[in-house]
């Protein structure tokens, strides 16, 4: 079983206008309601592409009993922690010429919850994976998944995460199977921009040295750089579409990933779905479907 972690979960309200106009009424030429958090995307996305998991984390109040419903609706298996008090935030996405976001602040997690959360954990086995994806609430303690996988450590499972900064750093040393890191995010870590494909491919190199197995580098529009297990690098050039929403596309690659690695134990083929499905949710109002994944990867790839 894959099991994904969504420390703050939320409702992404997203609103088209024909412009913002700031201190007047703006009136919704559409709207789109979605259940968000990275670790909710991975595990939308994984349905959506035949393969199962189970959604983890805090939810609180009614906007949580809605999250857990939708999810529950579009078939995804749910092991939340529901919180006594706050309630689960709603992130407003207002696309009007400039895109611009409100991020809801969410609820304060008491470490009652976390406990629990850790008592779910402690119940996974080699056989399973697990997702760690997206920032942390200020409640929590900023090593948060770093003590997750120092508590896992040892029992064979595969971890995944999807994290910037310290966050990431921090679980290196207990050779997680895959990490994702953007080209930003790759040049925040070494504190430096990084010019040409050369100098990501070090980068990667050096983040395995420190102990990750895989190392997915996410290049928006250019792709994707995959540095393997057994030290190969694999590239990939982005599917070609236009680009209508940037949220999700990430968590849609590692879920593609994980899905085509499970399906066929190839890293190559691992990548050309993350992609696909990446790119596919890049091209979407949301997540992609199924049908959209498929049709581009029908279409092919341009040359790297």
């Amino acid at each position: 079983m894959i099991y994904t972690v969504t420390f703050n979960p939320a409702i992404d309200y997203v609103v088209w206008l024909d412009g913002l106009r700031p201190g007047a009424v703006n009136r919704a030429r559409r709207e789109l309601i979605q259940f968000g958090g990275k670790g909710i995307n991975v595990s939308v996305m994984l349905g959506r592409l035949g393969v199962e998991s189970t959604a983890l984390g805090f939810l609180a109040g009614f906007t949580g009993r809605a999250v857990e419903q939708g999810l529950v609706q579009d078939g995804i298996k749910t092991d939340f922690i529901h919180l006594d008090e706050g309630f689960t935030r709603i992130n407003v996405k207002l696309k009007g010429g400039e895109e611009t976001e409100i991020n809801g602040q969410g609820p304060a997690i008491p470490a009652g919850a976390l406990e629990a959360l850790f008592r779910r954990l402690d119940r996974l086995t080699g056989e399973d994976i697990l997702v760690l994806a997206g920032s942390i609430p200020s409640s929590l303690p900023g090593d948060i998944y770093e003590r997750i996988l120092a508590r896992l450590d040892g029992r064979g499972i595969r971890t995944v995460v999807d994290a910037e900064g310290e966050l990431l750093c921090g679980v290196l040393p207990y050779r997680p199977f895959l990490v994702k890191p953007n080209h930003l995010e790759l040049e925040a870590v070494f504190g430096r921009e990084l010019r040409s494909e050369e100098e990501r491919r070090v980068c990667a190199g050096e983040l395995r040295k420190r102990g990750a197995r895989n190392v997915l580098v996410s290049l928006a529009g250019d792709g994707a750089l995959l540095l393997d297990e057994t030290g190969a690098f694999h590239r990939i050039a982005a599917p070609r579409g236009a680009v209508r929403n940037s949220v999700g596309a990430g968590d849609s690659m590692v879920a593609g990933f994980l899905a085509g690695w499970l399906n066929t134990g190839d890293y190559a083929q691992a990548l050309r779905l993350g992609a696909a499905a990446g790119s596919a949710t890049a091209f979407s109002d949301g997540l992609a479907s199924r049908a959209t994944v498929e049709e581009l990867l029908r279409q092919g790839f341009p040359q790297a």
